[in-house]
């Protein structure tokens, strides 16, 4: 099985990767940062908005299963691309909604814009940019929703009811029933 990898920003990292992790076709998501100009940035350092790294998640996924251009349908659909440096209440550079592909897959990212606008009544603010240094994120980061969806308020108000709405969407597409 020839994998393949995937890196975009659509917001909180915990969001994003949750929403990935339970679709069929991917291995594994990790969360991130990514097009900064920081050597090593931590969380502290991504979140005070001065470093120009993005939360973002790197998705290890089977092309036979999961097109690329499927996986950036459904992150169109799982964020809005429309809002300039924001998702709800997260505001800032590091919260944009951008796609960093290889040099292989960035036509494809171009058309996934194309063909995503039509569902939106704003135009799509999006970025392309250089698939440049991934830094993973903390440990705590990883899974977060998963190993602390219950007992933290950001993820009760905010990752959960995505989820649930995502989940609803897609249930055809998810891993098993969740």
């Amino acid at each position: 099985m020839a994998l393949d990898t995937a890196t975009i920003a659509g917001g909180c990292f915990w969001c994003t990767e949750a929403v990935f992790a339970e679709l069929k076709g991917v291995e594994s998501v990790e969360s991130g940062y990514i097009g900064g100009r920081m050597i090593d940035p931590d969380y502290q350092s991504v979140c005070s908005g001065t470093t120009g790294h993005a939360e973002a998640v790197r998705i290890t996924y089977d092309p036979a299963v999961l097109s690329y251009g499927d996986l950036l349908d459904i992150f169109f659909h799982t964020h809005d691309p429309t809002t300039l440096n924001r998702q709800g209440a997260d505001t800032g550079t590091q919260y944009r909604s951008a796609i960093f592909p290889t040099p292989e897959q960035e036509a494809e990212a171009k058309a996934a814009i194309e063909r995503n606008q039509a569902d939106w009544d704003a135009p799509i603010v999006t970025t392309i940019e250089p698939l440049s240094t991934w830094y993973r994120a903390e440990q705590y980061h990883q899974d977060y929703y998963k190993n602390n969806g219950s007992s933290n308020g950001y993820c009760a108000v905010v990752v959960g009811p995505k989820l649930a709405k995502f989940r609803k969407g897609y249930a055809s597409r998810l891993k098993a029933a969740a």
